[in-house]
């Protein structure tokens, strides 16, 4: 359980970084011709750009705090958040580019909740 539950946390924080970086750092003109992007064209940059370092502080809080043993809790606490901004994330991309990226949020949702289910409960890092 433990090693299903560090994979998940993982590949949930490499997401968590790609998306970041691409959000905080790259030109929004380029970030709305990507797939997927077109939600950015409506949004102003501040917002777009807060989401990134959002996204940045999730992949940091999701390893981090196990890694160097320091408020391990922080770990299912910000897979919780991430399932917050999952289901924004789902209704923003229902409202602009349709369902392609609705299945890979809920993916990602799910890998949160996961994540969360397996810290809080049966592989806690307190137990």
């Amino acid at each position: 359980m433990d090693l299903a539950l560090w994979i998940a946390t993982g590949l949930l924080a490499a997401v968590a970084l790609a998306g970041g970086v691409s959000k905080a750092f790259m030109p929004l003109e380029k970030l709305a011709a990507a797939p997927g992007g077109e939600w950015t064209e409506g949004s102003g940059a501040g917002f777009v750009r807060s989401l990134g370092v959002l996204e940045l502080l999730a992949a940091v809080g999701l390893i981090l705090p196990a890694v160097v043993g320091v408020a391990p809790v922080l770990v299912p606490v910000t897979a919780v958040c991430w399932v917050l901004l999952m289901v924004g994330a789902m209704i923003t991309h229902i409202r602009h580019d349709g369902l392609q990226f609705v299945v890979l949020n809920l993916v990602y949702l799910a890998l949160a909740a996961f994540i969360a289910w397996g810290r809080f409960g049966p592989a806690s890092f307190t137990a």
